[in-house]
């Protein structure tokens, strides 16, 4: 059999698409090739144990087998075919896991749909993905159906029903390519609008998978994120990280910190993973109980850059420590993890998984040695068990030519800058994109400036990020106004009709005009830095 190894081969991308063909890379050494075959171990050897925990609903891997053939056969019903979007947009519950896979069963594609995002920008990535169904929050249904969603809209009642309705025996038994299509996920941009980045069921599987070596699985192993489950990332390192592990996934709904530690508290949580901005809130919010935190045995924390004091305030605090990791949406998920066995350092972010290696490339993408600054890039190991078995996304949806500057010279390219040690430790040293993180979510300077353009006061506009304790950064922007200062309110509220809430800048500032190099580029350094404190 040819077997094509991992992003080491050619990159053919195809014009429609924007994606590149993986027919046969090299299976993993364990556990499912496909979601299909997920709870094939489960099944065998301990079918009664609890799967899944949503509040006061349980469901065995029995149970949940069922549940998940049961959501297949309704989605097919909804007119749900192989390779067709299916768009979710709804709070954490039981329902998003299970439904992510009836698609996989299916061989269609998931698209999760933050439920923060504003109209406009929820309307951009149905349109860009070209979703057959979008399922949607009750109180969000008609505002969707008035939108020019050309696909088909329903309510999550209406789509509950028609799984109440739906005989699990009917669903389709498609075959499962476990490298084509299977998910997207929605990266912001510093350049245009935002990209979707296409995962295959093959390279899903990997986050749990990876774990099985490193933090062998026990029978009371309970695992769940607070962070939104239609965050494509977050779905997989919660829940179905869980599933994969052949342990208990837990649906958490609350990130607040007194609600978080009482959802840990109640169902025993022992693996999760956090954002910078929950560390912090949980070190000093006062009052959380560290007793409420004990069961907890493994926290990741991901998304931005996390202060080594805040690290190890919260290490004291709560007698165990948070492990720091690096990742992207294109890889999926964090691909280089802080030791444990390493004290908390100021600067290091930690080693590659055993599947993949960090590379460091100059701006002709030739490889430098360890302690020379250069681009941050990954490609799958060469040695041991897991060589040449890791891959990347297929590309971006229906973008070849970033899909190719993305995966060019046989690597993942990261945009990220960072420099290796003489032991292959990673240190991020500065992004060379102009991606806002604002408390783990990313901000895309050129959706907020395209908005404040649209106000017709609005002639000229700049966005930025600012230093941050608690958030890592916060949104800031400068204009050029054609007339009197706007209200920064009324701003806002134009603002609140186009973007997400997180994306709307804590600071406006009003200039003459914005500082400019000789080539007309703004100057983004020489932009105010607004006093604080600043308003959440």
């Amino acid at each position: 059999m040819e077997v094509e190894a991992g992003i080491n081969a050619e990159v053919d991308v195809d014009e429609t698409t924007g994606l590149v063909a993986r027919r046969s890379p090299v299976p993993f050494p364990i556990g499912p090739s496909t979601f299909t075959d997920l709870f094939n171990e489960p099944l065998r050897h301990f079918p009664e144990r609890i799967a899944l925990i949503d509040n006061d609903r349980q469901w065995t891997f029995t149970d949940l087998d069922r549940s998940v053939e049961q959501a297949a056969a309704a989605l097919a019903s909804l007119g749900v075919y192989p390779g067709d979007r299916v768009a979710w947009s709804l709070p954490n519950c039981a329902e998003v896991p299970i439904g992510f896979l009836a698609t996989q069963r299916l061989a269609a594609v998931w698209l999760g749909i933050n439920m923060n995002l504003a109209p406009p920008e929820k309307s951009h990535l149905l349109d860009d993905s070209q979703a057959r169904l979008w399922i949607t929050s009750d109180d969000a249904t008609a505002a969707a159906r008035s939108t020019s969603f050309h696909g088909t809209v329903i309510s999550e009642s209406e789509y509950n029903a028609a799984v109440s309705t739906a005989d699990p025996a009917s669903a389709p038994q498609p075959d499962i390519d476990p490298h084509a299509p299977a998910a997207i996920a929605y990266t912001s941009g510093t350049t245009g609008t935002p990209k979707g980045a296409v995962h295959s069921q093959h390279n899903l599987l990997w986050p749990g998978l990876i774990t099985l070596s490193t933090h062998p699985p026990k029978p009371a192993d309970r695992q769940g994120t607070p962070l939104a489950h239609t965050i494509l990332n977050m779905l997989i390192l919660g829940v179905i990280s869980a599933w994969t592990r052949g342990t208990t996934g837990v649906v958490l709904h609350r990130g607040d910190p007194e609600g978080f530690c009482a959802e840990v508290a109640r169902h025993r949580l022992t693996r999760t993973t956090l954002v910078p901005t929950q560390l912090h809130d949980l070190v000093h919010h006062k009052g959380v109980d560290p007793k409420d935190l004990a069961s907890l045995e493994s926290i990741l924390v991901g998304g931005a850059a996390t202060p080594a004091d805040t690290r190890r305030a919260f290490a004291e605090k709560f007698d165990i420590r948070a492990l720091m990791g690096y990742g992207l949406s294109e890889a999926p998920t964090g691909i280089v993890r802080e030791s444990i066995s390493e004290a908390i350092d100021d600067s290091a972010t930690g080693y590659a998984l055993e599947l993949a290696e960090v590379v460091i490339v100059d701006e002709d993408d030739a490889e430098l040695p360890a302690g020379r600054s250069g681009e941050i890039c990954l490609r799958h190991t060469t040695a041991g068990p897991w060589a040449h078995c890791w891959t990347p996304t297929l590309g971006y949806w229906r973008r070849p030519d970033a899909t190719r500057e993305l995966l060019r010279g046989n690597l993942l390219h990261t945009g990220d800058i960072g420099m290796l040690d003489s032991n292959k430790r990673l240190t991020v040293t500065d992004r060379r994109s102009e991606l806002i993180l604002r408390g783990g979510a990313n901000v895309s300077p050129f959706d907020v400036e395209q908005a404040l353009l649209d106000h017709p006061e609005v002639l000229e506009a700049a966005v930025y990020g600012i230093d941050d304790e608690r958030l890592g950064e916060r949104v800031a922007a400068a204009i050029v106004t054609a007339t009197a200062e706007p209200d920064p309110a009324a701003l806002r509220a134009f603002l609140a009709d186009r973007l997400a809430r997180y994306k709307i800048p804590d600071h406006i500032s009003v200039l003459d005009c914005l500082p400019r190099n000789s080539m007309g580029k703004v100057l983004k350094s020489e932009l105010p830095t607004p006093a604080y404190p600043l308003a959440d």
